[in-house]
C-alpha cells in the first residue's frame, strides 16, 4: 500500500531552499528583480485602468512613450522622480514598507 505524505512549504521555506536565505547576495538579487517587476504591474495596470496610452501616459509625465514601455517591462532602472511622476499622473496612492536589517550602524 502506499503512503502519501502532506508536505505543507511556506513561501519562505521554498525561497530559502531554491533561492537562497535572506542576506544571501542571489537571495538579494532575487527579490530586488522581484520587487521592479510587480512596480512595473502596477504601472501596467494602473494606467490601463485609467484607460490611457503609454503614450498619453507619458505626456501626462514628461516622458517617451519608451520610457514608460520600460517601466511596465522592468527593463530599467528608472530615477525615483519618475515613478513618483508616473504615479501621481495615474491618481495613485504609494505606500513604501521599509524594513530595518539587524545590522549594526557605525559613523565614520
Amino acid at each position: 500500500m502506499e503512503e502519501k505524505f502532506n508536505v505543507q512549504l511556506s513561501l519562505d521555506e521554498v525561497t530559502d531552499k531554491y533561492i537562497g536565505r535572506r542576506g544571501t547576495p542571489k537571495r538579494e538579487a532575487f527579490e530586488n528583480e522581484l520587487s521592479i517587476e510587480l512596480l512595473g504591474e502596477a504601472i501596467r495596470n494602473a494606467r490601463k485602468e485609467r484607460n490611457l496610452t503609454q503614450e498619453q501616459l507619458g505626456k501626462l509625465v514628461g516622458v517617451q512613450k519608451a520610457q514608460i514601455s520600460k517601466l511596465e517591462n522592468s527593463v530599467t532602472d528608472a530615477r525615483f522622480e519618475t515613478i513618483l511622476k508616473v504615479f501621481k499622473a495615474l491618481g495613485a496612492k504609494i505606500n513604501f514598507n521599509v524594513e530595518l536589517l539587524n545590522q549594526h550602524v557605525q559613523l565614520g
